[in-house]
């Protein structure tokens, strides 16, 4: 099984027992709120409701962004999962205002306030255990598939856990004969889920906005390539972050006259060893460099090897060697180009000298090097 399959399924088994688990708490926690006249239960228990339209939302996610690329998508479906988190967020909002303004309304009315039964303590005792559950069940799955959205999940159970044992204060304060207690836990719960969904909705959006690694990570693997044979410096590391996973991009620079192959393989091997040891990193972009392009002179206003070679051919200095030559490498070097000649024979001392001093006459040409191949 791929690992995105592997993530999809996860998702998915893990996403129906919490939804399985919720729907069962939830009508224990509503009908035992009624019963027992718990305001803080039931607004509770309206929380666990709204985490089964979580569930389902990323159910739906974990379907949608889990998808190999396409061509509308060359990138994946990766953000579909960081979009479903945002809207996550803002269902949490949503719930956080309604029990705050149904707590606060109770609180300030001019009906009598009445401790709810003892049977409540059960009930809020019994959310507090389900959802702990959930929370390290989520979470495993969530570490092992490496997926944001399953650990938003999980830490969005852990919020119930906490929320629900603020229930359980405000419930056994009701019992002592602090009935407002109860409503003071409802407003707590109301807050509770309003910062959850706050610290979501903002670690989504900064993800929808190509935020990279934070700056020790991203050092960490700068470092980390620098380190690889064949590597003579990294800069320009760039990464995004994209559904649990690392996009990143970065210009490595090698030995200035290797050949373009050579420059090639050293760019595969990192980018290969780089998965291996970061495996959140699903696409590695490597730019290969001569130099440092941050510090040398730029070489993309130069002539192209056609002009060059065309140009040098009407060179009545240059012309008489062209016959002998099998083949002329160029390197673009710190705002100049250097020149390798490979002869096919043994040519006259003076053709040679000829050619080297009429090139060197071109501004751009730095150093003229003629080899003879045996």
């Amino acid at each position: 099984m791929s690992d995105i399959q592997d993530k999809k399924s996860a998702t998915q088994r893990v996403t129906l027992v919490g939804a399985v688990v919720n729907t069962l708490l939830a009508i224990a926690q509503l009908v035992g709120g009624f019963f027992t006249a718990s305001q803080a239960l039931i607004a509770d228990g309206f929380h666990t409701l709204s985490d089964l339209v979580s569930d389902f939302v990323v159910l739906f996610a974990s379907h949608h962004a889990n998808k190999e690329a396409d061509e509308e998508h060359p990138y994946g479906h990766g953000r579909i999962e960081t979009v479903a988190t945002v809207i996550l967020g803002l269902i949490l909002a949503g719930v956080a205002v309604g029990i705050f303004m149904r707590a606060w309304e109770r609180l300030f009315a001019d009906e009598l306030l009445v401790a709810p039964h003892p049977w409540a303590l059960a009930f809020a005792a019994l959310a507090i255990l389900a959802k702990e559950g959930l929370f390290h069940y989520t979470m495993r799955a969530a570490k092992r598939v490496k997926s944001k959205l399953l650990q938003a999940n999980a830490w969005h159970h852990r919020s119930d856990v906490v929320s629900s044992a603020v229930v359980l204060l405000g419930i056994g304060g009701a019992q002592l004969g602090f009935p407002w207690l109860d409503g003071v836990a409802a407003l707590v719960v109301a807050v509770m889920i309003m910062y959850m969904a706050g610290r979501m909705i903002l670690d989504s959006t900064s993800e929808l906005v190509d935020t990279g690694m934070e700056p020790e990570e991203a050092e960490v693997v700068r470092q980390f390539i620098d380190g690889l044979p064949g590597v003579v410096s990294v800069h320009m590391l760039r990464t995004r972050l994209m559904g649990g996973q690392i996009f990143a991009d970065a210009h490595i620079q090698v030995q200035s006259h290797i050949s373009v192959s050579e420059g090639h393989h050293v760019a595969e091997s990192v980018m290969q060893q780089l998965k291996a040891r970061f495996p959140e990193m699903n696409d590695v972009t490597m730019h290969i460099d001569p130099e440092d392009d941050e510090l040398a002179k730029p070489s993309a206003d130069l002539p192209l090897r056609e002009d060059i070679l065309a140009t040098l051919r009407t060179d009545e200095g240059c012309a008489p060697l062209f016959e002998h030559i099998d083949n002329t490498i160029l390197h673009y070097i710190d705002g100049s180009v250097e020149m390798d000649v490979y002869l096919q024979a043994a040519v006259d001392l003076a053709l040679i000298n000829n050619f080297r001093e009429a090139a060197l006459k071109q501004a751009y040409v730095r150093q003229v090097k003629v080899f003879l191949q045996l």
